[in-house]
């Protein structure tokens, strides 16, 4: 026990230095930093997508009239494409640190959690003799991931309530103890609150739950396959949360299906792969290829986890990836970061090897210099401030 509390310090350590070094030009407000300009301060941290909009739902909870009083561009019902899980624990620590700072705050507690909760799951099923050096790439890879966890994003709530989902789902698995899959059901309806995709998840995990009971049926038939399978019900609070999260927008929008009428904001289309179309509104641009090796590198993965028999990780990279080549937008990266625990997991092997981490030292100004560019260009052209407070 002691090294796993050393293990965890040293989790804490690297995120408070990695957030710490993509935050400290910033606030020095360099005017010429490894070629960028730095200028604009701290606020362009507080500025960057979509944290202030998970502030104007904290300051206003989808109350339409206290939207317009607040200075963005966007009508009220765009607000209802973010969903409230990480605006509610914004406004939890708000009265102690303010809006801006409860948002950055939330973001990096909840990257710590996520963090422990994959050191625990590569661990205690043993999945790598490194799970310290696993985490730690983890926290680095992809970049997009170390930009969206040192600003305002919802994307660190949701992946350490969906890694939690899978670590209790497959504790249950093992020792099948009721309070485990209780505990993956609680933690699957968190993500579901916290973003739209949340319902992937749920979709994963029933596919897994028919797959193992069709195969069943040979030995004890349907009947008792059907009945075995009613233990899983505490999965209905997923579903039950979606339709919850419907239904208050039909009170304060007045407007059941307000997330399908919030804008462009979806992005789902057909045929898959519109992410390689420019034509398309939120691609255009024809340098793409990245976007091939990302799906290349994500649905191997499913299939090695296949191959490694860890199935429950598997049918949720799988399921999600499935609709992710349905998204058409540029940033692709960031739509599948959920399955990113689960697909470094499936390359273990690579990652924790030692010619990989001479790789990654080699790489990381790159990771550095490209996480700062974006940083700096993924802003909402807001100069005041003071009403997010």
């Amino acid at each position: 026990m002691p090294k796993v509390i050393n293990h965890l310090f040293i989790i804490v350590f690297f995120i408070l230095v990695t957030t710490f070094l993509v935050w400290l030009p910033h606030y020095l407000a360099l005017p010429n930093f490894l070629g960028l300009n730095f200028s604009n301060g701290f606020s362009t941290i507080y500025r960057n997508f979509d944290g202030l909009e998970y502030v104007v739902i904290a300051k206003s909870f989808y109350n339409p009239g206290l939207i317009a009083s607040i200075p963005l561009s966007q009508p009220p019902i765009y607000y209802a494409s973010h969903f409230p899980g990480y605006a509610m624990l914004i406004f939890a620590f708000a009265p102690a640190l303010g809006f801006l700072k409860s948002m950055l705050f939330v973001s990096l507690l909840s990257t710590i959690f996520a963090a422990f909760a994959f050191y625990f799951l590569v661990r205690d099923f043993k999945l790598t003799a490194q799970p310290l050096i696993l985490t730690l790439v983890f926290l680095i890879l992809p970049a997009r991931w170390l930009i969206v966890r040192t600003v305002g994003s919802a994307e660190p709530v949701f992946i350490f309530f969906t890694v939690s989902a899978i670590y209790f789902f497959m504790k249950y698995e093992l020792q099948h103890k009721y309070s485990l899959l209780i505990f993956s059901a609680i933690s699957a309806m968190m993500a579901q609150v916290t973003r739209p995709p949340g319902i992937l998840l749920f979709i994963a995990l029933a596919l897994y739950i028919h797959y193992k009971a069709w195969l069943k049926t040979k030995q004890i038939g349907w009947t008792k396959a059907f009945i075995q399978n009613l233990r899983f019900f505490p999965f209905a609070v997923v579903p039950l949360a979606l339709l919850g999260i419907f239904y208050f927008y039909s009170q304060s929008y007045h407007d059941f299906f307000a997330y399908f009428h919030s804008g462009d904001n979806i992005h789902l289309t057909f045929p898959p792969f519109q992410s390689l179309n420019k034509n398309e509104f939120w691609v255009g641009q024809i340098w793409l290829e990245d976007i091939i090796y990302i799906f290349i590198l994500e649905f191997f993965a499913g299939l090695l986890l296949i191959k490694q028999k860890l199935y429950p990780m598997a049918f949720f990279v799988l399921t999600y990836m499935v609709a992710s080549s349905f998204v058409a937008h540029r940033d692709i990266s960031r739509y599948t970061l959920p399955v990113v625990p689960f697909v470094i997991i499936a390359y273990e092997k690579v990652l924790v090897s030692k010619e990989f981490k001479i790789v990654l030292v080699i790489l990381a100004l790159a990771i550095y210099l490209y996480s700062q560019n974006f940083i700096l260009a993924n802003t909402v052209p807001l100069p005041n401030l003071t009403l997010y407070n």
